[in-house]
């Protein structure tokens, strides 16, 4: 299935399904002798899965990561790196009272009208359950990227109609302290208490996941269709649940004029302001790059909902399970791994623009 490879020179290949026996993937275009601290992967793991709070699933996984190849003695090869993670605790007989009918929003419908069958057990190959195969290989891709100066700050800005609205407070060293990862504590315990009730009512409710991208250098990206920003989006809107991506002023600068909008130019090495977020003709200018993601509602609720079945005949179904409530305290390692893969990428890539 070709859309399950993502990249040009640094790529990664996933496979697997929720239920499964497990899910893992191959990493292409690691350059060798590098040394990747394997237990760092794993912390990254840790942020993405299920069972750490009560904000998340209580599907209880550990994500034990076993690398297969392309990494020895803490060094990379330069060959394929190829790693499995084994699903421990699925429970496919939650599934089975819907086996046949379509979930509203989900992709059991479109999986189905594509394939001609699918997998019903957790969504099977939909199930965000893949995406920790992503935060593998977005974490050695950081791990890289961390010893060219690049770094990156991630963190949940909004959850429902609670947001951040003053960035002065911001410390990304917060960010873990909060089962939220909002770093402001105030706004933090309003989003608990709004993803708590929403889950008390069998309900679900979306949200915002910011980035910040410090020391990406100036020039990366590969017009006019491989713009960096427009990669990025691609990379974002391929996670689950994802319905909005937006660079720099985003949306907010179509309420601006130019003049206010115009970021100029300091020094060769940066602008007074930012709204650019860091891209300018779809290639970086050095200064940070920020970007936010907006994901829905999870689709699964603990409560009854109309539908039809495979034969076209109304159904009521009544899921079962373990789901989160609200994903994007877990969306966030995802997040930043897909973007870490993107920037990656794109270095790579221009190695081979000039000599």
């Amino acid at each position: 299935m070709a859309g399950s490879t993502y990249g040009t020179i640094f790529r990664i290949t996933t496979f697997g399904e929720s239920h499964g026996i497990g899910i893992g993937g191959i990493i292409d275009g690691v350059p060798a002798g590098l040394e990747i601290d394997i237990s760092r992967v794993q912390d990254d793991l840790n942020k993405r899965k299920p069972g750490q709070s009560a904000f998340t699933t209580a599907r209880n996984e550990d994500d034990k990561l076993e690398i297969l190849s392309g990494i020895f003695e803490g060094k990379t090869l330069g060959t394929p790196i190829g790693f499995f993670i084994a699903n421990k605790d699925s429970r496919s007989q939650d599934y089975e009272n819907i086996s046949t009918a379509f979930r509203p929003s989900h992709a059991d419908f479109t999986y189905t009208k594509k394939y001609g069958i699918r997998d019903p057990r957790g969504g099977g190959r939909s199930s965000a359950r893949e995406t920790a195969c992503r935060v593998v290989a977005g974490s050695i891709a950081k791990q890289i990227l961390a010893t060219l100066g690049i770094h990156f700050s991630t963190y949940v800005c909004k959850v429902g109609t609670v947001e951040i609205n003053d960035l002065s407070f911001f410390n990304s060293e917060q960010i873990e302290s909060s089962p939220i990862r909002c770093p402001h504590p105030e706004v933090s315990k309003k989003m608990e208490e709004l993803i708590l009730s929403v889950k008390n009512e069998g309900d679900t409710i979306g949200g915002i996941v910011q980035a910040i991208i410090e020391g990406v250098p100036a020039g990366l990206g590969e017009p006019v269709f491989d713009k960096l920003h427009a990669e990025l989006g691609k990379a974002m809107l391929s996670i689950n649940a994802t319905k909005g991506f937006e660079v720099g002023s985003g949306f907010s600068s179509t309420e601006k004029k130019g003049s206010e909008l115009n970021d100029e130019f300091s020094s060769l090495t940066s602008t007074k302001t930012n709204n650019s977020g860091g891209i300018q003709g779809g290639i970086s200018n050095g200064m940070p790059i920020h970007f936010k993601v907006a994901f829905k509602p999870v689709s699964t609720l603990l409560q009854s909902q109309e539908t039809i079945n495979e034969n076209g005949e109304k159904v009521v179904i009544q899921p079962e399970g373990r789901h989160d409530p609200c994903v994007v305290p877990r969306a966030v390692p995802i997040v930043e791994a897909m973007a870490a893969i993107v920037i990656l990428d794109f270095y790579l890539r221009n190695k081979s623009v000039t000599l």
